[in-house]
């Protein structure tokens, strides 16, 4: 019986390096993204998390190996061709523009990132607001929103882009519990209508309620890939979340939510076992 080639991934980050000088923050590294997948990236600071995303939206180019998104090589190709591929992207800082309304912000996107014009751009970017939360703020400008306002916005900015993939990049960082709670229900809707997600986030504990798989990072090289409680669980992973002291923010094997002391898997202080 002839076995069928593998479905082509929608990334495809095959062999890539980058360095710095002395600083290397990816050493031959592959990854895959499917179709419609959401991936969770946690790593400690320095580890290339931010990096990997430069490399994917075109904002860096890697010194060897590919970038594939659709199953085209797309390594040699700027940002704003990556954007009308499919790449939406997110950045840790919001800059919406300060002057502009949400949504005349969405709307930029529409225009630029998606190709749209006219009645067609306004529509989408109405659509964009209404799904992440924000059609009520339509006419606020940008500067007079809050953080979570903010960080909604942002992801509506990728969204606008009209993306296969949209890359997150700590989206929950700053935000109370109940905040990061309500910006979870956001991506999941995101996620379940089909989008293909990959996060980065400090905050692991929604990553856990949002991801079917996770990968770890650290010194550009790739120390875990599974599920996420079972790369949580990874020896390496609670070194590197340990090593620093005894709080890790990882969150608790039952509940996703951070448990007291360590909250790792296994360890005193969690509820796992």
């Amino acid at each position: 019986m002839t076995r069928q080639p593998a479905a082509e991934p929608l990334l495809h980050l095959d062999g890539i390096t980058k360095s710095f000088g002395r600083v290397t923050v990816a050493k031959d590294l592959t990854l895959r993204v499917e179709p419609g997948e959401a991936l969770g990236i946690v790593g400690p600071n320095g580890a290339g998390k931010s990096s990997l995303f430069a490399m994917i939206s075109g904002d860096l180019r890697p010194d060897a190996g590919a970038v594939r998104f659709g199953g085209r090589d797309v390594t040699g190709v700027p940002p704003h061709a990556r954007t009308r591929a499919g790449v939406g992207r997110t950045y840790q800082v919001p800059r919406p523009f300060e002057d502009l309304t949400a949504f005349e912000n969405v709307l930029v996107c529409a225009y630029q990132g998606a190709g749209l014009k006219g009645r067609k751009a306004q529509e989408h970017a109405m659509e964009v607001l209404e799904r992440t939360g924000l059609a009520d703020l339509a006419n606020t400008p940008g500067g007079r929103l809050t953080l979570l306002q903010r960080k909604r916005l942002e992801v509506a900015r990728g969204l606008a882009t009209d993306p296969r993939l949209l890359l997150l990049d700590e989206v929950a960082g700053g935000l109370t519990e109940p905040e990061v709670l309500e910006l979870v229900e956001i991506i999941k809707d995101l996620h379940a209508g089909g989008l293909g997600i990959v996060w980065i986030e400090h905050v692991v504990h929604a990553l856990v309620k949002t991801v079917g798989r996770m990968v770890c990072l650290a010194g550009g090289d790739l120390v875990a890939d599974g599920a996420p409680m079972d790369v949580l669980a990874d020896a390496k992973v609670r070194e590197l979340y340990l090593g620093g002291g005894p709080e890790t923010g990882l969150p608790d094997e039952d509940t996703g939510l951070p448990g007291e002391d360590t909250g790792l898997p296994g360890e005193e202080g969690g509820e796992g076992s």
